[in-house]
């Protein structure tokens, strides 16, 4: 009786703990976490193009970002799952990451992550469009 009873609630703590902790990439506060400081190389950088770019932003997202952090920027593209640690959800970091940010992380990567730098590969217009595009994501 009492190993019945052990084994119903250490099951109970199990489904408890799955149903009440939000997916890693599905909380903006978890996408987020603690945002490093811009080296001054690209601090006070700010999109010279305006919200029209979004559209020749989402093209390059297409090809070049989405297989990773998914059509909608919430980290859960398909190859993005066979990732560690996740890509990140851009949808809740485009809420507090200025454009400086984005453009030094876009350009350089992340080391400890698969997040590669883009400097070299997309045009520094390019990356300024995905940022426009970054910015329409919900």
């Amino acid at each position: 009786m009492k190993r019945t009873m052990f084994i119903f609630v250490v099951l109970g703590v199990l489904v408890l703990s799955a149903c009440g902790s939000p997916a890693s990439n599905d909380s903006a506060s978890q996408a987020i976490g603690t945002l490093e400081s811009v080296p001054a190389e690209y601090a006070g950088r700010t999109n010279p193009l305006g919200s029209d770019a979004s559209t020749n932003g989402a093209k390059v997202f297409q090809t070049n970002c989405e297989t990773c952090h998914g059509p909608q920027g919430h980290g859960d593209g398909p190859v993005g799952q066979a990732l560690d640690p996740k890509p990140k959800n851009l949808a809740g970091l485009q809420t507090v990451a200025s454009d400086d940010y984005l453009f030094w992380r876009i350009s350089e990567g992340k080391p400890g992550t698969s997040m590669v730098g883009w400097k070299g590969i997309l045009t520094e217009e390019q990356i300024w469009q995905v940022i426009a595009f970054v910015r329409t994501l919900k």
